[in-house]
């Protein structure tokens, strides 16, 4: 199976393009680079450079490739910058992501698999969170996500497009090459190491919420447990399954002073931290029901377990303290 992968060199993307080529699939990448890294590139993928909102570019992989499905990592994913611009993640993330339908149907692709987020909930109205509660987004980023994917179930239903949106909870954690490396850094586990090298104080934002120890709770899930999901989604789909939106989660919550705690076992060191004011927005718990992913897909985790998450971001740290500015990447086709 040949697979298009928009931000290949991403977070996710790379190493779900990891675990495709593991399988025995072949990868193209379509990455321009704004957040993505070339060292993240997988040297056994061929890779093209440019925007997937640029329909000559996507045209040009079709004509110079035979793609038999499409995994949709690419647009704008920064919560707080999606409050304060929100026109850019409409303008990407919907507004391109049209555009790059329109290829996809012009070149009969069945079947894309979507990266969505668990931003299209909103504030919960229950625990664990299902994907038929309410969807009322309290940000911009959220309600792009959830306009395009009710923007894939339209397609579905007129064009016959088969497609998973999949809900990530909290990725986190990494491959034995590749991780987690953004500018700016706004996830709790890289923003723990990075209180490491920097020396800072780590700020716990409110330790006054409603849970056990005052602090959020979040469900993390290992960024390889979200590689799979993706490849068993897109084999469900290739085989006829309807599709639709999935949670991604471990369905177990951490709180932040937990993430904390494991972080200090798992290095043997020790913090300094203090609590500062809540943020705006950040709900007291949010944790998803993966009933429907493992009922459906048949997914379950391997590698979720706090601690394994937690060791798996230190090891990739260590090997790369710099993420990935000081990697000589290791492109082996560009340009196909």
């Amino acid at each position: 199976m040949r697979v298009l992968i928009t931000g290949g060199a991403g977070y996710v993307g790379s190493i779900c393009t990891e675990e495709l080529i593991t399988a025995g699939h072949e990868v193209v990448i379509l990455d321009d680079f704004r957040t993505g890294h070339p060292a993240a590139v997988h040297p056994a993928a061929q890779f093209v450079e440019g925007d997937f909102a640029n329909a000559a570019i996507v045209r040009d992989v079709f004509r110079r490739a035979s793609i038999d499905t499409v995994m949709h990592f690419a647009g704008e994913t920064l919560v707080a910058k999606s409050m304060t611009d929100p026109q850019s993640y409409f303008d990407v993330n919907v507004k391109g992501g049209i555009e790059f339908l329109k290829v996809l149907l012009e070149h009969r692709i069945k079947v894309l698999i979507f990266s969505s987020t668990a931003a299209v909930y909103g504030e919960p109205l229950e625990i664990p969170i299902t994907e038929t509660h309410v969807k009322k987004p309290i940000n911009a980023y959220g309600e792009s996500k959830l306009i395009f994917e009710r923007i894939l179930e339209w397609y579905g239903h007129a064009y016959g497009l088969k497609y998973a949106a999949l809900r990530y909870f909290n990725a986190a954690g990494a491959s034995s090459v590749y991780g987690e490396d953004h500018n700016p850094e706004t996830h709790l586990l890289p923003c723990i190491l990075n209180s490491f090298e920097s020396g800072h104080e780590f700020v716990i934002h409110g330790a006054d919420y409603d849970t056990p120890d005052g602090t959020c709770v979040r469900d993390y899930v290992h960024v390889v447990d979200i590689a799979q999901a993706h490849i068993l989604a897109m084999g469900a789909l290739l085989r006829g399954k309807t599709g639709g939106a999935y949670n991604i989660g471990s369905s177990k919550g951490y709180s932040v002073r937990e993430v904390l705690s494991a972080v200090e076992e798992v290095t043997g060191r020790k913090l300094r931290v203090r609590i500062g004011p809540r943020r705006k927005g950040d709900p007291a718990v949010l944790v998803a029901s993966h009933e429907k992913l493992v009922r459906e897909l048949v997914w379950k985790p391997r590698f979720s377990e706090l601690r394994s998450i937690v060791r798996s971001a230190w090891e990739w740290r260590q090997s790369h303290p710099s993420g990935y500015h000081t990697v000589e990447p290791r492109l082996a086709s560009r340009g196909m």
